[in-house]
């Protein structure tokens, strides 16, 4: 899946990146991905009720061309929220851009933004760049790289995931469908994506799918992948996952699917998981595994709590196996609980049991097993089925300088 070579990239796209001069750092912030017909989509956004302007855009577009994208437009260092009508008048003209471009309608036109929150976006930058950097697209996985490289932010690496997956059915709808996803976040990361400046996922497949059907491959995966992550606890204004099929593989997956379902949630995950591996300061990743819940509902309210409490991240990020933080936080969660039935583990050690101290407690191994950068922690409710897993991470004193000097 994640890092195949050579990279399995969907036909029917192309791909590429330019410097438009939105970053002050002068390295390439402005990318196209183009389908070379129109792609059906599916994408949840933000639950933020404060909403970057290119996400009510999108929205709009979507309606008025029935789920139909043809040109998918992403400058990073400039998140164009909280810009009131000359945001809006910004996506707009760069949706306006790309039609010129590409000759398609704008409302065709799928823009997204990353960085920093409340400065004017100069739409025209884009609008420059766009003929030359056309030119230049590529369906090759150097060109894909290209978008993966210049959508980051405070990111470290890029972030893709990819699979081939073989559709059985009648005549010509079998055959080898492949998907491919590339992502950015580091910070800000809590996203809740509904319908249920930080996080932007896109994931394209050369199946054929019609877009009500695509809604329903997506939402499942992203139930299961991005919704189970958290950094920091702050949700992002511009949180965006958006699924594209251009159907240039010729063969049909059918609602429901079983295999594309599952290779679509994969691909989802792992990116979902390296986007948290490169969390903003991070020297520790957490594996949560909640079980024995109420309900699922209640497991997810669990390991929020924890993931969300600033005293258990940074004991994490010391190595100290304080694990009362853990049950406080499992205590004011709102799920259904009895504090003498919760067992706790980190990875195969006995911590708690029975709301207690686990009489095999060993502190200098618990200490030793969180001095790992990456560690799982079991919590056994016994309340009934509800399971869930969450990945999360420490909050370090990196983190601190990173968003202390971030606009600055």
């Amino acid at each position: 899946m994640s890092g195949a070579t050579p990279f399995p990239i969907p036909r029917g796209f192309r791909f590429g990146a330019a410097i438009a001069g939105i970053k002050a750092s002068g390295r390439p912030d402005f990318s196209l991905i183009v389908a070379d017909e129109p792609a059906s989509a599916a994408a949840a956004f933000t639950a933020n009720r404060v909403i970057a302007a290119p996400l009510i855009v999108d929205k709009e577009n979507l309606r008025a061309s029935g789920g139909k994208v043809r040109v998918v437009a992403i400058n990073a260092g400039n998140a164009n929220c909280a810009a009131g009508q000359a945001g809006l008048d910004a996506a707009r003209a760069t949706c306006a851009a790309a039609a010129r471009v590409f000759g398609c309608a704008p409302e065709e036109v799928f823009p997204s933004s990353t960085g920093v929150i409340g400065v004017p976006l100069p739409a025209e930058k884009l609008a420059a760049a766009m003929p030359g950097l056309a030119a230049r697209l590529g369906g090759e996985q150097d060109h894909f790289l290209e978008v993966a490289r210049a959508i980051l932010t405070t990111d470290t690496m890029e972030k893709t995931a990819f699979a081939r997956v073989h559709i059985d059915g009648a005549g010509a709808a079998s055959g080898e469908i492949r998907i491919a996803a590339l992502g950015k976040g580091s910070g800000m990361i809590d996203p809740q994506l509904v319908p249920h400046a930080t996080m932007l996922v896109y994931v394209l497949t050369d199946a054929a799918i019609e877009p009500a059907d695509l809604k329903t491959f997506l939402e499942p995966a992203i139930e299961k992948s991005f919704n189970r992550i958290s950094v920091d606890g702050d949700m992002s204004t511009n949180d965006t996952v958006l699924l594209l099929a251009s159907g240039a593989s010729g063969v049909s997956v059918a609602r429901g699917d079983r295999a594309f379902q599952g290779a679509l949630t994969e691909v989802c995950t792992s990116l979902a998981r390296q986007i948290v591996a490169d969390g903003e300061g991070v020297s520790h990743v957490v594996e949560l595994r909640i079980t024995g819940a109420a309900s699922d509902a209640d497991a997810l309210r669990v390991a929020k709590a924890i993931a969300h409490s600033p005293l258990v991240k940074t004991a994490w990020a010391g190595c100290d196996p304080n694990w009362g933080r853990l049950a406080a936080a499992i205590g004011y969660s709102g799920a259904q609980i009895d504090p003498a039935r919760i067992d706790i583990q980190f990875g195969d050690l006995p911590i708690c049991c029975d709301g207690g101290r686990a009489a095999e407690y060993d502190e200098a191994a618990a200490h030793a097993y969180l001095s790992q950068s990456e560690f799982s922690i079991s919590i056994e409710l016994h309340q009934g089925q509800g399971a869930c897993v969450f990945w999360t991470t420490d909050l370090t004193v990196e983190y601190v300088h990173i968003n202390a000097d971030y606009s600055t």
